[in-house]
C-alpha cells in the first residue's frame, strides 16, 4: 500500500517538532536537558503503594467508562476546593492524560470548516489538533500584550476572518511555553466577547497549581459554565506524567457527548492508575506545594541570570518554562541557536519555532539547579563567542 492512499488527515500532520528535536539532542551523553516539561520529581509514595494495593486486590477490571465513581467523586471535591470548580461527578470525564482528553473536546464540540482561535505561542497540539479535525486554527500573536488574549485581540481575529465560523478558543492557564498566568480580571475581560459571539472555551488548565508569588488560579467557567470545557490532569500536580491520567470537566449534555468520543478513542484510563489516583486527589491536596516552592525558586534564578546575559522576557507567573528571547548579538533564528547550543555547548532548549514564534526559545526548568546552572554556563559561552565573532 501506498502512503498517498492513507488519510490526509493525518499524513498531512507532522509528528510533534518538540519530541524530535529532545530525541536528536538526547543522542548526545553528555547533553544537559532543559526541554521536555517532564518534572524531576517521583511520584509521592502514598500513591505508590495506592497503585500496589489495587494490584493486590484485583482491581483489573473494566473500569466504567467515564471513569471510576470514587475518581469522579474525588475530583469534584478536589477542584472545588482547589480552585472554586462547581462539577459533580457526573460532569467530569476521566481521560487518559490532559491530550486525550483535548481530544476527545476537539472532536465534539467543532465541525469541520468552523475556526478555533489560539493565542500564540502556543503547545503545538492544539494546532494539530485543529488540523486533524478539518478545522481552521486561528493563530493569534500575543507578543505585543505580553501573551496575555485581550478582548481587542479576540475581536480583530473575528473580523479578520469574516469567511469562517469562529467557535472556539483555547486558553491555556499557565501558559506553555510562556509561563504566563491570567488575572481574574483579564479573564473577566474576555467574557463579553465570549459571551456575544458564542465561542466554546477550551481551558486547559493543567499547571495550575504551579503558580508563584501567592498568586491564585482563576477559570473563565465562574463566568461561563455553559460554555467552558476545561481540561486538568495529575501530570503536573502530582509528576504522574507517565501515569496518563486527567480530567475534562463540562456542562450536562455535552459532557455527555465528549464521554462518548472519549470512549470510542481509548475506551477508558487503565484500572490500577484510576484507584491511586483516588488517593492522590484525598490524600495528596499538598503534593503540588512542595514542588512548587522548588520551581519559584529555580524560575527566580533561571530568569535573573537570563537577563543578565541579554535575554527579553516576560517573568512567569506559573508553571515551569521560560519563553526568552534571543539576543540581537547571535542574528538566529530559534532552530539555528538552538541547534549551535546543543552541538558545541552541550545544552539542550526547546527552539520557539513550534510553539509559533522563531524569535523565542523555551527553557523548561523542571530540571536539577545543577543542570540550570550548567544550562545557563553553555548560553554565556555561546553568546560570547557572538559577541568575539
Amino acid at each position: 500500500m501506498n502512503i498517498d492512499e492513507l488519510n490526509p488527515d493525518i499524513t498531512s500532520v507532522a509528528p510533534s517538532a518538540l519530541r524530535a528535536f529532545d530525541h536528536k539532542i538526547s543522542q548526545d551523553p553528555n547533553i544537559v536537558k532543559l526541554t521536555l516539561g517532564e518534572p524531576d520529581f517521583n511520584v509521592s509514595e502514598h500513591i505508590k503503594q495506592a497503585a500496589i494495593k489495587a494490584i493486590t486486590d484485583d482491581r483489573s477490571h473494566y473500569p466504567y467508562y467515564w471513569g471510576i465513581q470514587e475518581l469522579r467523586d474525588a475530583a469534584s471535591t478536589y477542584y472545588r476546593e482547589k480552585f472554586g470548580y462547581n462539577y459533580t461527578a457526573d460532569q467530569i470525564v476521566c481521560s487518559v492524560g490532559a491530550t486525550e482528553g483535548l481530544a476527545a473536546t476537539f472532536k465534539t464540540l467543532f465541525k469541520p470548516g468552523e475556526g478555533v482561535i489560539i493565542p500564540a505561542p502556543a503547545y503545538p497540539v492544539y494546532k494539530a489538533l485543529a488540523g486533524v479535525n478539518h478545522l481552521k486554527p486561528i493563530l493569534v500573536d500575543t507578543s505585543s500584550s505580553d501573551f496575555v488574549l485581550t478582548p481587542e485581540e479576540v475581536q480583530e481575529a473575528i473580523d479578520a476572518n469574516p469567511e469562517t465560523t469562529i467557535k472556539g478558543v483555547v486558553i491555556t492557564d499557565p501558559c506553555n511555553p510562556t509561563g504566563v498566568i491570567y488575572t481574574e480580571e483579564q479573564l473577566h475581560a474576555l467574557v463579553d466577547v465570549f459571551r456575544d459571539n458564542q465561542i466554546w472555551i477550551i481551558s486547559d488548565e493543567i499547571y495550575g497549581e504551579l503558580l508563584y508569588g501567592g498568586a491564585k488560579h482563576y477559570s473563565l467557567s465562574k463566568w461561563l459554565p455553559d460554555q467552558t470545557i476545561i481540561v486538568n490532569g495529575l501530570s503536573k500536580s502530582h509528576a504522574m506524567t507517565g501515569w496518563r491520567i486527567g480530567f475534562v470537566f463540562g456542562p450536562t449534555g455535552v459532557i455527555d457527548e465528549i464521554a462518548k468520543a472519549h470512549q470510542f478513542q481509548v475506551t477508558t484510563p487503565t484500572s490500577i492508575v484510576q484507584y491511586a489516583s483516588v488517593e492522590a486527589l484525598t490524600h495528596g491536596q499538598d503534593d503540588a506545594e512542595k514542588m512548587r516552592v522548588i520551581y519559584e525558586k529555580r524560575c527566580t534564578y533561571l530568569a535573573d541570570e537570563l537577563t543578565k546575559l541579554g535575554f527579553d522576557m516576560v517573568k512567569p507567573g506559573g508553571a515551569f518554562y521560560i519563553f526568552a528571547k534571543i539576543p540581537a548579538v547571535c542574528q538566529q533564528t530559534s532552530v539555528e541557536f538552538a541547534d549551535e547550543l546543543a552541538a558545541t555547548y552541550h545544552v539542550g532548549v526547546m527552539p520557539g519555532k513550534p510553539f509559533g514564534d522563531d524569535r523565542y526559545i523555551r527553557i523548561s526548568y523542571a530540571s536539577s539547579m545543577d543542570n540550570i546552572k550548567a544550562a545557563v554556563d553553555g548560553m554565556r559561552q555561546l553568546l560570547q563567542a557572538k559577541v568575539n565573532a
